[in-house]
């Protein structure tokens, strides 16, 4: 019989299973045509292979398009990047030890911005067409973790401080190579695609664009899952972890592949994102305490949550234009973070 915590747990994950569900309908009907939530879903059940519910057509072509076509793919790409980066974002303040780390911090947003700043001003890559300007982002988040991870790495071992410090160190010179390259384009055009892109959008999510991010994030959700005593272990020190049998330098290397595969690929499709991977793990922290059997669940469905309404909130305010939504996310995740801190309200690894 489950214990009433694991019951309490179980109850949480279907109510915000839920609420991810209305808010994706929600977030679909909001825009300028009005949609009711009845032909939201029977447009998106239609879709279904043979159609094994009979449902008929009885919508316009253009509510087809609008919804299939543009807001569906746009609010399922949020759901992927908001629950990616939360659990990269719990995983990794579990790897350093830190509440205040973030998936960003091993360098992979300052070199995809190096690789997407070189498609959007330079013409890096163009023979790819759509695909240039993911893989030019993806090829330098890569390029970025692998050099941190070469600095981080001394005899064999990888030193959490120096991994730290490996991260700033690169982030600042990649950071560094995108301004210059900025201030040497001509293009006022150019520049402020590059800006718009450095803050972070879903604009451009089409249902080819899906596929890869949302396997790498469920493979990548699996392993952590399966490897949540190792995480909790991990908040205990690194010679309590070892005494109760981590293998911490393999389970290291583990977590920063994984970590990197899976922010790189995000940021690759949707632009740097910023405050999900740092604010949505201290919210779950404080709702279910610090065991990742519960942290990783919870963090994924409040990290989509968070983020279908911060997309939505940046196609309204200042509608017809779109806001980037890393402003959003920026001014929803500071203020909680400056009370956070203020009010001290956990005490990181603390449970488990």
């Amino acid at each position: 019989m489950k214990n009433p915590t694991t019951r309490k747990i179980n109850l949480l994950l279907l109510v915000l299973t839920g609420i991810v569900l209305i808010s994706l309908t929600l977030a679909i009907m909001v825009g300028s045509v009005s949609i009711t939530p009845s032909i939201v879903w029977r447009i998106i059940l239609s879709h279904i292979p043979f159609n094994p519910l009979g449902i008929t057509e009885d919508w316009s072509r253009s509510q087809e398009i609008i919804i299939w076509q543009i807001r569906t793919p746009r609010v399922v790409l949020a759901i992927i990047v908001g629950a990616g980066l939360a659990i990269s974002g719990a995983a990794i303040q579990a790897l350093v030890r830190n509440s205040i780390a973030d998936p960003y911090i091993l360098g992979v947003s300052s070199g995809a911005s190096v690789g997407a700043t070189s498609v959007i001003l330079l013409g890096a890559f163009s023979f790819l067409g759509m695909y240039a300007l993911s893989l030019a982002a993806f090829i330098g988040a890569t390029i970025a973790v692998l050099i941190v991870f070469f600095l981080a790495r001394v005899e064999g071992r990888i030193s959490v401080i120096r991994l730290l410090l490996a991260g700033i160190a690169v982030s600042l010179v990649l950071s560094a190579m995108t301004n210059f390259m900025l201030m040497m384009a001509k293009e006022e055009g150019g520049i402020k695609a590059v800006m718009y892109w450095m803050m972070g959008s879903l604009a451009g999510a089409k249902w080819v664009n899906l596929m890869i991010p949302f396997v790498v994030l469920t493979v990548v959700y699996v392993i952590l899952r399966l490897h949540a005593r190792h995480l909790n272990l991990l908040l205990l020190g690194e010679e309590s972890a070892v005494t109760l049998g981590v293998n911490l330098e393999k389970f290291r290397l583990l977590l920063i592949l994984l970590i990197s595969l899976l922010t790189g690929v995000l940021v690759a499709v949707s632009g740097a994102i910023g405050f999900i991977g740092l604010i949505i793990p201290h919210i779950v922290r404080m709702i279910v305490g610090s065991n990742y059997k519960f942290v990783l669940p919870v963090s994924a469905l409040i990290g989509a949550i968070f983020l279908i309404w911060a997309d939505a909130a940046a196609r309204i305010v200042i509608a017809p234009e779109e806001m980037p939504i890393g402003i959003i996310t920026a001014l929803c995740g500071c203020p909680f973070f400056i009370w956070m801190l203020r009010k001290q309200m956990y005490s990181f690894g603390e449970e488990n």
